[in-house]
């Protein structure tokens, strides 16, 4: 396997540990939608820029649904880790919680948020995340 294969399976890898201390619960098709939403957004920094006409329509034509179908499932996955999830994570990352009593973050604040904190995490050569 090649270097960007490693890198692939391990941004993946760190991804789904990300969202499951963010309480994303795996069965929800949102989880699995939302997973692929930040994999991309890391190859293609537009796609959170756009996401009703990039980054939706790329999702569903992987996964065989419609856009709309891949907006409401992430953003109900999100609701639930919201609602769920690891306050502290959630404000470390975000500045904020549910129990700040503010509203969740939309869809493409949640997605670039996480992205970036992956980037920065790249850029810092966290352990156990290969770069390519």
């Amino acid at each position: 396997m090649e270097n960007s294969g490693i890198y692939a399976v391990e941004l993946e890898r760190y991804v789904t540990e990300l969202m499951l201390d963010m309480g994303v619960p795996a069965h929800l098709k949102g989880y699995h939608y939302l997973r692929k939403a930040i994999v991309i957004s890391q190859h293609n920094l537009e796609a959170v820029g756009s996401v009703t006409k990039l980054l939706y329509p790329e999702i569903a034509k992987s996964f065989g649904t419609t856009g709309q179908k891949v907006e409401r499932a992430i953003r109900s996955a999100i609701e639930v880790s919201w609602n769920r999830g690891n306050r502290k994570t959630f404000e470390r990352l975000f500045g904020y919680s549910a129990a700040a009593g503010k509203g969740r973050p939309t869809n493409s604040e949640y997605i670039a948020r996480i992205a970036d904190q992956i980037r920065l995490d790249c850029n810092s050569s966290k352990p156990g995340l290969i770069m390519a």
